[in-house]
């Protein structure tokens, strides 16, 4: 089971400029965070992402006509600051390692991770689209 680790934005990581020294004490619980994960064989990705402002979003609209928007964009506690993708065995091991994540805003701030489980093929009916995303994922393992 695959499980992503998302943390919501706020308005300070939407106005950062960068990391800077003063994050040093949050980059190391982070660091021997995914160590952890890492060690015991869960971790499979995990970065943080730069503010809505350097990104873009793109409109689909009914007709099929696309349309970009440039950030940034409203609401930071909605958008995504981070994420850590981890592959447990139970919803429950899971849990247990959310638990353990450190605040990503830092001690005595407010902050907010949601987890989410991803799709496996598995999950999805069977047909030639699916065979083609296997063929595809076994491409990908091999490189």
């Amino acid at each position: 089971m695959r499980f992503m680790i998302l943390v919501k934005s706020c308005d300070a990581f939407e106005a950062e400029t960068g990391p800077t020294s003063d994050d040093q004490e949050l980059m190391t619980e982070m660091v021997r965070y995914h160590e952890e994960l890492a060690r015991a064989g869960v971790l499979l990705d995990g970065s943080g992402l730069q503010p809505s402002r350097k990104g873009w979003r793109v409109h689909y609209a009914a007709d099929g006509s696309k349309r970009i928007v440039d950030g940034p964009f409203a609401e930071a506690k909605e958008l995504v600051a981070g994420y850590t993708v981890i592959q447990v065995r139970t919803r429950e091991e899971a849990m247990e390692w959310s638990r353990r994540f450190p605040n990503p805003a830092g001690r005595g701030k407010e902050a907010v991770i949601e987890l989410r489980q991803l799709y496996e093929l598995d999950d999805f009916p069977p047909g030639e689209p699916l065979e083609d995303f296997k063929r595809l994922d076994a491409r990908n393992r091999q490189n």
